[in-house]
Formats: structure tokens, C-alpha cells, sequence
């Protein structure tokens, strides 16, 4: 698997960790619109210009607020994905910055996801 030093994820990484399942957290940052078109199963929605903000929120509000458990700075599988993959690095960015060490990017984004599920 990939190391800290890696920021970006693979398609076929990303759906051997989505088998997993237990540990990932797979955040969408797209726009609600493109979130309405389609999504990867097990996502949750975060906008880009958010995700600071999110992260920043204490556990309680976190799940709260996204239905999910607020990971923790050493979480070992942080993802985020946008359409085509450049929001997702700003996420990725964001999310290093505040201490997630871990935090990659799906440079495929949704676009390539879709094109290989054949949606």
C-alpha cells in the first residue's frame, strides 16, 4: 500500500481498501450537484470548501453533522475524491495541514471511478 509519502491513491488500491471497508473514510468533495449525479458507494459528501472546516469540528459535532465518526489525526486510510482529481488534492492538502498525515488523494476522482464500474 501506499506510504505517508504518497499523497495519491489508485483506483485498484481504492477498491481493495472499499472491500476492506472497516477503516476507510472516502470523502466526496465535489458539488452537491455532481454528488446528486452519482457517487462511490460508501462516500460521504464534504464541498472542498469545507473540509477544513469539518475537520476542525469536534468528534461529537463531526458525527453529528456527516453521520460518521470524526477520524482521528493518525487515521490510516483518509481519501478524498472529486470529479477529475484536483479538488480532491486541495482536500488532501487541507487535511495534511491540519495534521492527517495519512490523507491521499483519488486523482481518478468520480469520472474514472464511473468509467470502470461502467456506470
Amino acid at each position: 500500500m501506499a506510504s505517508a509519502d504518497n499523497k495519491d491513491i489508485s483506483y485498484e488500491d481504492l477498491k481493495v481498501l472499499l472491500e476492506k471497508g472497516q477503516s476507510l473514510l472516502l470523502v466526496d468533495v465535489r458539488s452537491q450537484e455532481e454528488v446528486d449525479k452519482g457517487r462511490i458507494p460508501g462516500s460521504i459528501h464534504i464541498p472542498v470548501d469545507a473540509v477544513g472546516n469539518a475537520l476542525a469540528l469536534d468528534p461529537a459535532e463531526f458525527k453529528a453533522t456527516y453521520g460518521v465518526t470524526k477520524p482521528p489525526l493518525d487515521a490510516p486510510e483518509l481519501v478524498f475524491h472529486c470529479q477529475m482529481g484536483r479538488r480532491g488534492g486541495l482536500a488532501t492538502d487541507t487535511a495534511r495541514e491540519l495534521g492527517y498525515k495519512s490523507a491521499r488523494n483519488y486523482a481518478g476522482g468520480y469520472k474514472e471511478w464511473s468509467e470502470k464500474e461502467g456506470k
